[in-house]
């Protein structure tokens, strides 16, 4: 398959505006408000940059919990062994020993900020067991409202400090491109601050540059890079298509997790799709075919418990085997008053969909969901371009390998946001980013795909590169994706010029073209990669798949 070749930059007009900071965070979900909040005593200013408001980030639509060994019975040893069987082989040990040892302390710590999780009778924190976890060690708010409680905890923590001065929070803003110095003598271009557009009123309207020595990417997820997802609208890719143009590595693209239940809503249903939680299976619901056969038993041990890729690919063959395009989550047996009281929202969600699960099964099939992959750091935060950090679902610290384990994405937010910004402030202390380089254009030029072209975008990627793939599914992605024009803002005959939705657009396709790719050298079947023509594991391919861009914009793998 033939590499594709991304611009360095996106179209955009000039900043009309500068400013400064000593840090920029960009997203507002738990791993950039955490990583706000710790750097606000630590360092003179930090801006936090968010696309829409404080509380419309990913955390709040996270139903399931967040998993730490909090039972006197439990050990984060447990914790680390349940993660890396779900990680496939390909979880870096040391970043999940990071996560599972020091995650109980960053939860208590979120208990401090203000976060009000279920109790159970003894007045401790109530836990219960999701799929691929072998302990009760699942911590919940709300029933299914436990991102949703975790961020109106932080947002209010932040709200409490907007009015200090070493913090600036910049609401209804789109990051556009990291800035870069020079390069140095080994070719690494250093971080310089960030380009952004804000829609509101002021002098922070428009295109403008936040200059500044460090930036923290907590941006979030890829899911509008497919046709149907969990993920929230801004789930669009910026912060890995933004790292990618910086020169920084990008890994494990292709390991997408498709959740197995999400609400099936036909055919033609698109966008951001209601997640029916794994919480629920593991209160006991169970997966039923249409002809009501139950099929997970003979799948795996674990059942309706079993990791999220293994419980989506049952579901992928089951329909085909009966030529169905969904199967059923049968809750019914758990009672109508335990499952209004336990899960409140996802009840109210679908009764607004015309179903009382109280009374029938419901119809489900596997959405995207998660995204494993992302820009490679190491257990600091610390990216492959100096100065620039990434935390959170846009990272890829190694943790899940091939395939997140249930409930550890809220945790690995918490626990590496809060490590980025220790190590942010001690090079702070020690005099090491005491000022921003001057930024240098990068080679190439810059890119703008239509918004017109999305659904064309997230078309491809669906049938290319979905729960179940191919080599020849994958070339017919990557021969449509490459097919899109890059260069709208200067066709005649286009409707495009450099605004939100044009700029969006742009990053779903260069993430989809990456991960397409990246998708296709993998040619075997691992966690949420599963390839047809591969079907099983092949021991060479126990490895990252890490991608660049050259300076010619060639996307070089390795």
């Amino acid at each position: 398959m033939t590499p594709p070749r991304l611009a360095r930059a996106l179209a955009a007009p000039a900043p009309g505006w500068t400013t400064s900071a000593d840090a920029v965070v960009v997203g507002s979900g738990v791993a950039g408000l955490t990583a706000a909040l710790e750097l606000r005593t630590r360092v003179p200013r930090v801006l936090l940059v968010t696309k829409g408001s404080l509380s419309s980030g990913s955390t709040v639509w996270a139903q399931g919990g967040i998993a730490a060994a909090l039972h006197p019975d439990d050990t984060p040893e447990a914790h680390l062994t349940d993660t890396l069987a779900a990680g496939g082989g390909l979880s870096e040990v040391d970043a999940v020993r990071v996560l599972v040892t020091e995650g109980p302390d960053r939860v208590r710590e979120l208990v401090a900020r203000g976060t009000t999780f279920d109790v159970g009778p003894d007045g401790g924190i109530a836990l219960t067991r999701e799929g691929g976890h072998r302990a009760d060690r699942i911590a919940h708010a709300g029933g299914d409202a436990t991102g949703a409680e975790i961020s109106r905890a932080l947002v209010a923590q932040i709200e409490a400090v907007r009015d200090d001065p070493g913090i600036e929070v910049v609401e209804n803003a789109l990051v556009l491109d990291v800035l870069t110095g020079a390069p140095d003598a080994g070719g690494r271009r250093p971080v310089a601050g960030v380009t952004l557009h804000v829609r509101g009123a002021g002098s922070r309207d428009g295109v403008g540059a936040a200059l500044a020595p460090v930036v923290v990417l907590a941006t979030g997820g890829i899911g509008q890079v497919f046709r149907s997802s969990t993920n929230p609208p801004g789930a669009t890719g910026d912060g890995i298509a933004a790292a990618l143009r910086a020169g920084a590595d990008v890994a494990d693209l292709e390991f997408v997790q498709f959740h197995p239940t999400v609400l099936w809503l036909g055919l033609g249903a698109k966008g951001q799709q209601p997640l029916i939680s794994e919480a629920v299976r593991g209160e006991g619901a169970l997966l039923l075919d249409v002809d009501g056969h139950r099929f997970m038993p003979g799948e795996h041990e674990l059942a309706e418990l079993a990791p999220r890729d293994v419980v989506a690919h049952a579901i992928v063959r089951q329909m085909a085997a009966t030529s169905a395009d969904h199967v059923l989550l049968d809750a019914r047996h758990l009672g109508a008053a335990f499952l209004r009281e336990r899960f409140p929202s996802i009840t109210a969600r679908l009764t607004a969909h015309g179903i009382d699960w109280t009374e029938e099964p419901v119809p489900v099939a596997p959405a995207q969901h998660y995204h494993s992959g992302g820009v490679v750091t190491d257990v600091r935060g610390r990216t492959s371009v100096p100065g620039l950090y990434a935390v959170g679902e846009v990272a890829c610290t190694g943790v899940h390998g091939a395939n997140r384990l249930a409930s550890n994405s809220l945790l690995e937010g918490l626990v590496f946001a809060h490590r980025a910004a220790q190590d942010v402030a001690r090079r702070w202390d020690a005099g090491e980013l005491s000022r921003a380089p001057e930024p240098a254009a990068r080679p190439g030029a810059p890119a703008l795909v239509a918004a017109a072209a999305r659904s064309r975008v997230q078309q491809a990627t669906s049938d290319g590169a979905g729960p179940v793939r191919s080599a020849a599914s994958l070339a017919r992605a990557a021969a449509a994706l490459a097919r899109v024009r890059t260069d709208a803002h200067l066709a005649a005959d286009v409707v495009a010029i450099p605004q939100t939705a044009e700029w969006e657009t742009t990053n779903v396709h260069q993430v989809a073209s990456a991960l397409v790719h990246a998708a296709g050298l993998r040619t075997e079947s691992r966690g949420g990669h599963f390839r047809t023509d591969f079907p099983g594991l092949d021991a060479t391919w126990q490895r990252r798949v890490t991608v660049s861009l050259s300076d010619d914009g060639t996307l070089v793998a390795r």
